[in-house]
């Protein structure tokens, strides 16, 4: 069972398989800094200084009543938040991440289409008398001379 797992494991595809997910799992963490430093500060700034990270609605009160200033403070109550703004942020890296896979994907297409070259046209053909291979444009053979049709 050992030696059918170690086959199964060390595959060319389960391996270039595993690389590819701790990739995405890097790429995803990548992103979800750039949607959440970069990209919602300067579009929070933008609608009236509106942190998303902090949207959230709360459905109960905690140990200590609310209004809570901040998505942290609600937690630390143990309040029953819906926290939409943290919801945004993700629905923003999820796409940048599709955007990006697409964009992987279009370009390996293209490679693919590029690499794919028509089959050349053939340059000879079989004498069906001597089955002699002869030029495409021959009228005879030039083995066997017969005449080819």
């Amino acid at each position: 069972m050992f030696k059918e797992f170690k086959e199964f494991a060390l595959r060319g595809n389960v391996i270039d398989m595993a690389v590819g997910i701790i990739i995405g799992a890097a790429f995803g963490t990548i992103v979800k800094s750039l949607v959440s430093d970069i990209l919602m500060p300067p579009i929070g700034l933008l609608l009236g200084n509106v942190d998303f990270s902090n949207l959230f609605l709360t459905l109960k009160d905690g140990t200590t009543a609310g209004p809570y200033a901040t998505l942290a403070d609600a937690q630390a109550a143990s309040a029953v938040t819906v926290n939409y703004g943290i919801f945004f942020n993700t629905v923003i890296s999820f796409f940048i991440i599709a955007l990006c896979v697409f964009l992987l994907i279009k370009s390996i297409n293209k490679l693919k289409r590029t690499e794919e070259k028509p089959p050349a046209e053939p340059t000879t053909k079989q004498c069906p008398y001597c089955f002699s291979s002869i030029s495409i444009k021959a009228t005879r053979c030039a083995n066997c001379t017969s005449e080819i049709k």
